[in-house]
């Protein structure tokens, strides 16, 4: 199956799992995906995650939904930069999600990172997408 958007698909299957209460989503496998799963970890937004090689020779990641009182602990999640309308930002336009109680996750020429992360290495990027 051939994606046109594969952060906006990783990001509307985790957004569905947490609609249905699950604990765990698969996703295909890429390093796009695994930096963002990684910031989203890193932040505290998921448990964590696991590659899982398949005999094809394809891989994919299963990913541990993090819940909080029954409560999904992402709030909301968003796709900002989409393949028809790419949203870049330097480091003074960066966004605050929320008043900075979100994160706002760039692809910035020094990888994958956190708004407040790419602030402190003063470097600016494309907008993959909101986390609150």
């Amino acid at each position: 199956m051939s994606l046109h958007d594969p952060v906006g698909d990783l990001i509307t299957r985790i957004r569905n799992a947490q609609m249905r209460n699950k604990s765990k989503v698969s996703t295909p496998g890429s390093r796009l995906r695994a930096s963002l799963l990684e910031v989203l970890k890193n932040e505290g937004y998921i448990r964590g995650y696991a590659t899982v090689e398949h005999k094809d020779g394809r891989s994919e990641f299963e990913i541990e939904l993090k819940y909080f009182d029954g409560a999904p602990v992402i709030r909301e999640i968003e796709r900002v930069s989409k393949p028809g309308r790419r949203v870049y930002a330097s480091v003074r336009a960066l966004p605050r999600v929320n008043n900075g109680l979100g994160v706002a996750i760039l692809s910035t020429p020094k990888g994958v990172m956190a708004d407040h992360d790419a602030r402190d290495q003063n470097v600016g990027g494309e907008i993959l997408c909101t986390v609150f």
